[in-house]
């Protein structure tokens, strides 16, 4: 697993949080949402992408991509530094 290449390969997505927060949850866009195509990565082997296909299936959609999403925090920055680390 080259974890350069993988977050190089990452398309990353952002929209407002959902819940509390008052008036700047409705201004920020702070939930981030990272999606990887599992079955294009240049930054795993074949035998890394099958054991993610079969153990994360229920987070692949049918074309492929690997949805993580994160809306912890209140600031963009922190959200996606925890997506990526879910990842």
């Amino acid at each position: 697993m080259d974890r350069k290449i993988i977050k190089s390969e990452l398309v990353i997505k952002t929209a407002r949080s959902s819940g509390s927060g008052g008036q700047h949850v409705n201004k920020v866009s702070t939930k981030v949402e990272l999606h990887f195509k599992v079955d294009k990565s240049n930054g795993l082997d074949e035998t890394e992408k099958e054991r993610i296909s079969q153990k994360l299936a229920n987070r692949i959609s049918k074309a492929g991509t690997l949805i993580v999403t994160c809306q912890q925090t209140r600031s963009q920055l922190k959200n996606k530094e925890l997506a990526i680390n879910k990842l």
